[in-house]
């Protein structure tokens, strides 16, 4: 509608002029009827709004009014200290009278002696106060006068006013007693009447509990208070007692001691005594109740945060939906792991009540003073006013992961971030979220971790860099290192050691260890402290740019500015090597020798000949220009050559063809390109550079044993088992799974690692998804369950490399917690029965499960890992599941144990995103990637890991930051007990090494002794050598009958095969022993070691974790070189 059309014409003038008269009128008509309805207010009117509707100048007249009474109550202890008793009591102005009644004299009862001036005073202050008991009782009369009168509080100020007012006009009852003390009720009565004023006048919140401590305290205080006065004045007439009498007896009758030292000896007294008891057993068991009512609701709600510890304190609030006692044990254990949090307090805002084991926990001394449960919703502001969120250092925001709807839950999370930022803009807020869909929302807050992506990425990884999950749990994890030492076997010692190593930040040029290499390139410096100080420098953020590289390469130099980032065991402001450097100017000053650090193995590596084997591929390629003879001598490191000198475009080339394809025919060879993902699956996605198909896959093509226009039935089942597969057995096909595919096609992954992937989904996947993977190459989906055997077949299981299998949401929510995990389990179990040489990947919610992966009853090696599980949880470690074969092999998992990567951040703000560039989901220009590489037979010239970190950084410029190690051992049968007995060792024996190995290496069978005998003469050790034959009995005669079970086992599946029509070519033709030793002795030991020692021995198949540096970034720069040269 035009501007025109919404104008209304002005009036005329004098229109304009008469409405102007018409709005003056009608306004004085409203001030006068205003004025007329305020005359009308009569003089009660004015004195009820005064008195009693107005607040503030109520709460005066309270104030007032409780004055009065206090001051009465004063009064009648300075007349009563004042009467000496020494004359004899009678009326003023009249003779001594005898009133003797029922064996009393009650005229020293009656009658008292009292100053003229006190009784002024008392006069005076008893007039005022009958004034206003009067006047308050008139503006609160409607109609029944009998109900005002009656009332207990209007008999008490008639008892203790009127007397004094009569002696105003009739002098001689001037000295007539009044039980003035029992003004001390009214003046309870008004404390309370006040204290409602207070809270409706000044806006002032008062908790009911301190309301309910307030009214049982002023009870008491009556009590006692009517006790001594009243048996006092009665004593007056028998045995006389003193104030401190009376009040030693009121106390020592109320406590129920009853010492009898002193008594009242007249019946008055007496008769008081009981009345008074009788009072105190009806009113105080019924505040006492009130108030432990209160008192159980408090302790369910939590109370409050005071405002003056808020200021003087510093504490971190954590929100979440419920408390789950492993939640808040990981939370609480990871935050005081740090030494700088140790005085910082945990206040648990959560809406549901405590539960019974939180409690508990909640109570030990080490985190009751710490920690602080407060019940409610951080949606309502005065619950955040109570966890005082405005004065926290830190707000944790977690979602509820047990939730059947995800998505709901992540829905809740947000509000909560949205309410925590409104309130308390300036606190730093860590949020936990579960869908990367749902990430957008929250992406104000400082720090975020979004629980799936991580969980696909992990998954992904350990399908091509084995046990990853591993490697980033030890890495996010709190730890000193000391897992495992107290036990006699040497990888214990060694892989509890190395899971103490975390990822640490310093400035280069406050820095001890990397302060010397400025203007060095970054390998040169990672490589000399490595072969220095036992530290892994992985990557910086340079001091020009916020952005974390990992190993930037030799092309970056380092600067007094750039942050370096490290892996070790101690920080360098804790370790000896910063003492040192302090006290350099005392020449005796030597490191400590329990330091962490220094025992991190030689601090110098001989570089001799070194003849790099051509099976390590282009990482170590000797194309650059580096001698390949240098003469043998102690020297820290080798020069490292510029970056001009490496050869960048043989280097791409010579990864980007491999010989290895997947695949025969144009879709390798001329199909891929590399670029961006056209579609992304939601807002917030990362963007990497990944391989693409020129044109995307037909979706018809993607579904696997369906026929279609583009492929016929045969060649859809070639393509499907002919390569190495990795299948993802999932419930759904969300949004998430985007990120397992992103890590597996990143563009500097080389085409031979590009497996295809086949996606088993029991239900259909979303058209958006399809449109979003269908540009990567080899992405297919079957429709079918893990539950059944037809369905893992038609998808090629019997010919995968690896099989993933994610933790289904629909079971996250089982009644029994620990429970959720049971179909997961079983699943995977008869997978492994099935397909033993498959390489299985799972998933679990709890990681008190992962015991149950590949399960043996049988297997005492596995007993006594758990029994070693048990000992490190009582001795406090937070890492006591490390020892588990199957998550230390990385064949399992649990993402709650990334929670602790959100609560490090508090301190290492660097994690998440260091986290995130290692596992693929992130990517930084002239940043590092993540990739394995294995030791074979013809590589074991290099003998030692501190070699290969020479060989690596000083070539090609990679960093290694771990092995990755697999030891095996075969079962022999026991020869007798009497030489098991003897050798003290398990009646089985260790296969040898390969000839060539012990003739080249004599010194390294003393470092490398079979894991198997060891651990199981560990084992015979401490269950005895009659357990050990026995077992030994057991054992070898299963040998005999298990192999039976693995051929009517193949037998099946080559049956089903068949049935289906599928191709067994290949399947079960070699017998399988592997099967039968992992069923009797899990004889396979895997595990990750990070950052190992410089003169750890390298193994046959070991496979080292490098950083590689960006081959992009290496490339553009070797572009713009040759271009400045020519």
């Amino acid at each position: 509608m035009a501007d025109g059309d919404n104008e209304v014409a002005s009036l005329p003038l004098k229109h304009r002029f008469m409405d102007s008269l018409l709005r003056e009128q009608t306004r004085q008509n409203d001030a006068k009827m205003h004025v007329d309805v305020s005359s009308k207010d009569s003089f009660k009117e004015r004195l009820q709004f005064y008195f009693i509707k107005n607040q503030r100048s109520s709460l005066r007249v309270r104030v007032f009014y409780l004055s009065l009474k206090v001051l009465s109550c004063i009064l009648y202890i300075v007349r009563v200290l004042s009467d000496s008793g020494e004359h004899q009591h009678t009326c003023l102005g009249c003779t001594y009278k005898n009133y003797t009644l029922l064996e009393i004299n009650w005229a020293s009862i009656i009658w008292v002696e009292r100053d003229h001036k006190l009784w002024a005073i008392q006069v005076s202050v008893a007039v005022i106060c009958l004034f206003i008991r009067i006047l308050l009782t008139y503006l609160r009369y409607k109609g029944n006068i009998w109900q005002q009168v009656l009332q207990i509080a209007f008999i008490l100020e008639m008892i203790d006013t009127v007397p004094f007012v009569i002696g105003i006009f009739y002098p001689p009852l001037r000295n007539l007693f009044i039980p003035v003390f029992l003004n001390c009720w009214l003046a309870k009565r008004a404390l309370e009447n006040m204290v409602n004023d207070l809270h409706r006048a000044t806006h002032w919140t008062q908790s009911a509990m301190s309301n309910q401590v307030l009214i049982l305290i002023s009870t008491i205080v009556c009590l006692i208070f009517t006790f001594i006065w009243g048996v006092e004045h009665l004593q007056r007439a028998g045995t006389k007692l003193t104030v401190f009498d009376s009040l030693y007896f009121c106390i020592v009758t109320f406590s129920t001691v009853g010492f009898g030292d002193v008594l009242p000896d007249i019946w008055p007294s007496k008769l008081l005594v009981v009345i008074m008891i009788i009072v105190a057993l009806m009113v105080l068991p019924i505040q006492i109740e009130d108030l432990a009512c209160l008192w159980m609701e408090r302790q369910k709600s939590g109370g409050d945060y005071s405002r003056q510890r808020a200021e003087t304190e510093r504490h971190m609030v954590l929100c979440v939906s419920s408390v789950k006692i492993d939640l808040l044990m990981d939370f609480l254990n990871e935050f005081y792991a740090h030494p700088t949090l140790q005085e910082y307090y945990v206040i648990i805002l959560c809406p549901t009540e405590l539960d019974a084991s939180v409690r508990r926990v909640l109570r030990i001394p080490m985190w009751s003073h710490r920690v602080i449960y407060l019940q409610g919703s951080a949606l309502k502001d005065q619950d955040l006013v109570r966890a005082k969120l405005d004065n926290a250092e830190a707000c944790f925001i977690l979602s509820c992961r047990c939730e059947a709807d995800r998505n709901a839950a992540d829905y809740q999370t947000i509000l909560r971030a949205w309410a925590v930022k409104d309130f308390a803009p300036s606190c730093t807020l860590f949020v936990q979220i579960l869908k990367p869909e749902n990430k957008f929302h929250v992406k104000f807050a400082d720090h975020i971790v979004c629980e799936e992506e991580f969980r696909y990425a992990m998954l992904a990884l350990n399908c091509i860099c084995p046990a990853t999950s591993t490697f980033i749990t030890l890495l996010v994890h709190t730890s000193q290192g000391l897992e495992g030492q107290h036990t006699p076997q040497d990888w214990h010692r060694v892989y509890g050691k190395c899971s103490g190593n975390e990822v640490y930040s310093i400035f280069l040029k406050e820095s001890v260890f990397f302060s010397e290499y400025e203007g060095k390139s970054f390998p040169y410096a990672s490589l000399n402290a490595y072969n220095k100080y036992g530290i892994c420098l992985i990557g910086v953020r340079p001091e020009d740019t916020k952005s974390i590289l990992l190993n930037p390469g030799p092309q970056h130099t380092m600067k007094p500015g750039d942050v370096c980032f490290y892996i070790s065991l101690t920080k360098e402001e804790e370790s000896c090597f910063k003492t040192q450097a302090a006290c350099k100017n005392s020449p005796k000053t030597q490191p400590s020798t329990n330091s962490a650090i220094t025992s991190m193995g030689t601090m110098a590596i001989d570089v001799q000949e070194i003849s790099i084997p051509s099976s390590l591929g282009p990482s170590l390629s000797t194309e650059t220009n580096i001698s390949e003879t240098r003469r043998a001598n102690m020297v820290p490191v080798l020069e490292v050559p510029d970056s001009s000198s490496f050869q960048t475009g043989d280097l791409l080339g010579d990864q980007a063809k491999s010989p290895c394809q997947p695949f025969s025919g144009d879709e390798c060879s001329d199909g891929y390109v590399k670029g961006y993902p056209p579609n992304l699956p939601y807002i917030g996605s990362s963007l990497i550079l990944c391989h693409l198909r020129k044109e995307k896959t037909p979706k018809c093509c993607m579904r696997l044993e369906k026929t279609c226009n583009h492929k016929d039935d045969d060649d859809v089942r070639a393509y499907a088992l002919k390569n190495k597969l990795i299948i993802v057995s999932a419930e759904t096909a969300g949004n998430s799974l985007y990120n397992f595919i992103l890590p597996l096609r990143a563009s500097y992954r080389p085409q031979n690692e590009l497996w295809p992937i086949v996606l088993l989904l029991e239900k259909e996947p979303d058209a958006e998804l399809l449109e979003t993977v269908c540009w990567f190459p080899m992405i297919y989906y079957l429709l079918g369950s893990i539950d059944s055997l037809d369905d893992l077949l038609r998808c090629g299981v019997s010919f995968a490399a690896n099989m993933v299998v994610v933790d289904r949401e629909s079971t996250m929510s089982a009644k029994e917690d620990y429970m959720a995990d049971a179909k997961t389990i079983v699943n995977v179990q008869t997978l492994f029965r099935l397909f033993s040489g498959l390489n299985i990947i799972t998933e679990l919610t709890h990681p008190a499960n992962m015991r149950f992966m590949q399960f043996c009853a049988k297997d005492c090696h596995s007993l006594e890992f758990s029994k070693l599980e048990k000992k490190e949880k009582e001795k406090g470690s937070n890492l006591s599941f490390i020892f588990r074969l199957p998550f230390a092999a990385g064949k399992v998992f649990s993402i709650s144990m990334l929670d602790t990567l959100l609560y490090q951040s508090c301190v290492k703000d660097y994690m998440i995103t260091i986290t995130r560039l290692l596992l693929g989901l992130q990517t930084t220009p002239k940043s590092g990637f993540l990739c394995a590489l294995s030791i074979k037979e013809e590589d074991l010239c290099i003998q030692t890991y501190g070699t290969l970190y020479q060989v690596l950084s000083s070539t090609v410029g990679d960093i290694p930051i771990g092995i990755y190690r697999t030891e095996s051992q075969r079962v022999q049968p026991p020869e007798s007990p009497q030489s098991q007995t003897s050798d003290k060792v398990s009646v089985f024996e260790e296969e040898g090494q390969p000839q060539g190995l012990q003739c080249e290496f004599p010194d390294s069978n003393a470092h490398t002794h079979s894991l198997r005998r060891k651990s199981l003469q560990w084992a015979s050790n401490l269950l005895g050598p009659r357990h050990a034959e026995r077992d030994a009995d057991r054992l070898s005669q299963q040998w005999d009958i298990l192999p039976s079970e693995r051929q009517e086992l193949t037998e099946l599946v080559k049956k089903r095969m068949k049935n289906l029509g599928l191709s067994t070519k290949g399947f079960g033709d070699t017998t399988d022993t592997n099967f039968d030793e992992l069923n009797i002795n899990q004889s396979n030991q895997s595990y990750a070691l990070i950052n190992p020692s410089p003169d750890t021995q390298l193994e046959l198949n070991d496979i080292v974790y490098i950083i590689r540096k960006d081959p992009i970034s290496l490339e553009l720069n070797g572009t713009d070189n040759r271009k400045k040269t020519a």
